[in-house]
């Protein structure tokens, strides 16, 4: 999920606490001292003043309120009672205090994915399981069949808004199958969503309010992930494209099943309609978690092409027209979900760095150097 926990893929291969002249959600300029700026690796140019925003479990797919203040995310933490994946929220200013349990917004019922502010910074927008979960308990999710490293495509995800206080406001989709992997248009107007409601994994989109969904893309395979490009017009998505008769069986035999097979993904990018198709990358392994620079110019997206063994992920940028790939962040095991503050100022990124050699997977918050 957005998404689909794709920390998760790292972890499963392999099993901030920095001092900053002032806040990071100040406006003034930072006086930068690289002596104190322990978190950041060195070859870690576009980064600076990194700081440690959660402490233990797997916490990921962080998104910015449109003030730029606040994250949304999603964490499997038995210490705050979630079990599988809880969307939370926390303060840009103070994080979660140490490990401090923040804001909860789903109920604990069943399992969630890919939390988005709602414009406004009132709500929040959600997949979860909780609708059709009678047991309350976390749905199965297999990480290997047949040999192969899959994940579950949970039927039961429908689309939901909710307070910041975890009151249920509405329901988004009701169609049978998947629904989830929501983001919100920067323009306020638009929501993307990934849907297997034609009978495959497909990009869809809907009005703020959930009306008029319509379909996006139409090739076979896995297309998810998207986010909105800064003007609202494009998106850039994930996607596998099975091109032989014999992945393409597979791939139709594992989505029958509720599983997909994310280890081959490249990046693509569209018009909101579903014109003008691009791939953007072409370097093979699984190409995930896509945002754009705040110039619309760039994307920053999360790869393992590098790793020989396919178990170290980490961040890369890559113009739009698919020049100028370059390496971003440089941590030995996992780090993904690069996400701009709307302002442009600050990079939110789930990373294994600083975990005490355990499998922790946690928040982080850099201000962002071009």
């Amino acid at each position: 999920m957005k998404k689909l926990i794709f920390f998760a893929l790292g972890l499963a291969l392999f099993a901030f606490s920095c001092n900053s002249s002032k806040k990071a959600g100040a406006d003034k300029a930072t006086t930068y001292n690289p002596a104190t700026d322990t978190l950041r690796l060195p070859q870690e140019k576009h980064l600076r003043n990194v700081r440690q925003m959660t402490f233990g479990g797997d916490n990921a797919e962080a998104y910015w309120s449109f003030d730029s203040k606040s994250l949304s995310f999603q964490a499997t933490n038995e210490k705050w009672g979630a079990s599988c994946d809880q969307i939370f929220t926390m303060d840009i200013e103070g994080g979660t205090h140490g490990g401090q349990k923040p804001q909860q917004i789903s109920s604990g019922v069943g399992k969630t994915t890919c939390s988005y502010f709602m414009p406004g910074n009132k709500s929040v927008l959600f997949a979860s399981t909780h609708g059709e979960d009678s047991g309350h308990g976390c749905p199965h999710a297999p990480r290997s069949v047949d040999g192969k490293y899959v994940w579950a495509i949970h039927q039961e995800y429908d689309i939901y808004v909710a307070d910041l206080n975890g009151k249920i406001l509405k329901q988004l989709t009701n169609a049978p199958g998947y629904d989830a992997e929501a983001t919100v248009s920067p323009d306020g107007k638009k929501i993307v969503f990934t849907s297997t409601r034609s009978g495959d994994l497909e990009l869809w989109t809907m009005n703020i309010d959930g009306s008029d969904q319509r379909q996006v893309t139409t090739g076979l395979g896995y297309d998810g992930g998207a986010f909105f490009s800064p003007d609202s017009k494009k998106l850039v998505f994930r996607a596998s494209r099975r091109k032989t008769e014999e992945e393409q069986k597979v791939y139709k035999d594992l989505l029958a099943r509720g599983l997909v097979q994310p280890t081959a993904l490249e990046i693509f990018t569209c018009n909101v309609d579903g014109s003008d198709l691009r791939q953007i990358t072409n370097v093979g392994k699984a190409n995930w978690a896509p945002y754009m620079h705040p110039s619309g110019k760039k994307i920053l997206f999360c790869s393992n092409h590098h790793s020989q063994s396919g178990r170290q992920f980490n961040v890369f940028s890559i113009n739009i027209d698919g020049t100028g790939l370059e390496q971003v962040t440089f941590d030995t095991a996992f780090d993904s979900f690069p996400m701009f503050s709307p302002n442009g100022k600050y990079l939110a990124f789930a990373s294994n760095r600083n975990n005490g050699g355990t499998r922790d997977t946690n928040i982080f918050l850099a201000e962002w150097v071009d």
